[in-house]
């Protein structure tokens, strides 16, 4: 596919998907902590307790219960990331020093767009549609003066100007749910359409260690696209105890060709498989709680999961070339949701997940340092009217930092950071 027409295929998705050309850094990796208002402002604990059309983004299944409806929503994304550098540089033609200090990335936020619909074919059936996007990896690091024999004298956190990456991943998603024993179970699949676009920059230096100097970096954005699915069920196991599971596949896409010589594989980069299992409790009429359990197998993608060493000549962008060295992440989530009236509907939730970047692995996660653990949510829905409702959710995820050494220079110690905010709207009708 020539890179004049890929523009031009993936530029409705994202239309939709986002209004800007950049999803940021997520939460859990790159994985969203949940996605739909309602199912955000309860951590993301939703396998089991579907509301909204956007259910089918984490268990198709749910979509049986969902009736009638279009849910549109906006997300204001905030993460504020930095790296300090300390230590004492080796300052020799054969390490790679970094500046010391503290550096703030400069692009901290990020609107984001999803949107679910769904419709009952009959008593039993559902079909819908769902629009949503992953981020990850977005960073923006100005030209930081670096003193290293190695530089050259040029400027910048990798000796070649302004550094960071541009990636955004957006799904198309269709969606067939039937339920069974009036309503008592379910199930659900559904094929999963993805884009992807990626750009990087300032990272020109690393050209002595790939196997594709020509496209390494700065070559401005590419695109990727691929398809995988999602499958799911639901069932009541007593009144009010509802157990719900999913499997998302890997999704093969095609490479980024404009970095063969930067992702493994020669510019592979594949969407990571998934699983999710929950369960929800009607504590009485008005009380629902939730705990759920994600696990994202990152490491399975070897321009992700591969470690950075050894880093030697020719190794970026070949089969086994080095990544980002993140592992597996398992999360764990608990919302509640408090039905108060017909009016209002106020939702919490906090989860954890130890996040996937080892302390060995920080000088090439400052391009990508997805570090965060704990996020902390709340919302509420009000209704309009029969029809319609407006719902809102917040995240804070507090500041998270992980320390390590600079493998190209010993002596330094580098520290990532990160702290992030959501705010989340939606508006819903029922038809």
């Amino acid at each position: 596919m020539s890179y004049r027409n890929k523009p031009f295929l993936l530029s409705g998705a994202f239309a939709i998907i986002s209004l800007t050309p950049s999803l940021a850094s997520a939460t859990n990796g790159y994985f969203a902590h949940g996605y739909g208002a309602r199912s955000k402002a309860m951590a993301g604990a939703s396998t089991a307790f579907s509301q909204d059309a956007i259910a089918a983004a984490v268990n198709p299944a749910g979509l049986a219960y969902v009736g009638n409806r279009l849910d549109i929503e906006a997300e204001l994304f905030a993460p504020f990331r930095e790296y300090r550098v300390s230590g004492t540089p080796a300052f020799s033609q054969q390490s790679f020093d970094l500046g010391p200090g503290t550096q703030e990335s400069e692009s901290n936020f990020f609107p984001i767009g999803t949107l679910g619909w769904s419709h009952k074919l009959d008593d039993q059936q559902t079909i819908g549609l769902t629009l949503y996007g992953n981020g990850g990896m977005n960073t923006d690091w100005r030209q930081v003066n670096n003193a290293s024999p190695y530089c050259g004298g040029q400027p910048g956190v990798f000796c070649a100007g302004r550094a960071g990456i541009d990636m955004a991943q957006a799904f198309l998603v269709g969606t067939y749910a039937r339920s069974f024993d009036h309503g008592r179970y379910s199930v659900g699949i559904s094929p999963i359409f993805a884009a992807q676009t990626f750009k990087a920059r300032g990272i020109g230096s690393f050209a002595p260690f790939s196997s594709d100097p020509n496209h390494l970096s700065d070559k401005g954005r590419d695109y990727s696209f691929g398809a995988g699915f999602r499958i799911g069920g639901q069932a009541e196991l007593i009144p009010g105890l509802r157990l719900g599971a999913s499997y998302k596949s890997r999704i093969y896409m095609s490479d980024f060709e404009r970095y063969a010589g930067l992702f493994a594989q020669q510019g592979g980069f594949d969407i990571p498989d998934s699983f999710n299992v929950g369960l929800s409790w009607d504590v009485n009429r008005e009380i629902t709680t939730n705990f759920d359990i994600e696990h994202i197998r990152y490491s399975e993608i070897k321009s992700v999961g591969n470690t950075l060493q050894p880093l030697t000549p020719g190794s970026l962008g070949n089969g086994l070339g080095p990544g980002f060295g993140w592992n597996d992440m398992t999360i764990y989530k608990f919302g509640g949701q408090w039905k108060q009236n017909d009016q209002w509907t106020w939702r919490g939730g906090f989860s954890y997940g130890q996040q996937p970047i080892e302390g060995s692995e920080v000088l090439f996660n400052i391009l990508a340092p997805g570090v965060q653990e704990w996020h902390l949510t709340g919302g509420f829905s009000h209704a309009l009217s029969k029809q319609d409702d407006l719902s809102f959710a917040f995240m804070y995820s507090p500041q998270k930092t992980i320390t390590g050494a600079n493998p190209l220079s010993p002596g330094q110690s580098i520290d990532l950071s990160m702290t992030q905010f959501s705010l989340q709207f939606a508006w819903s009708r029922r038809f």
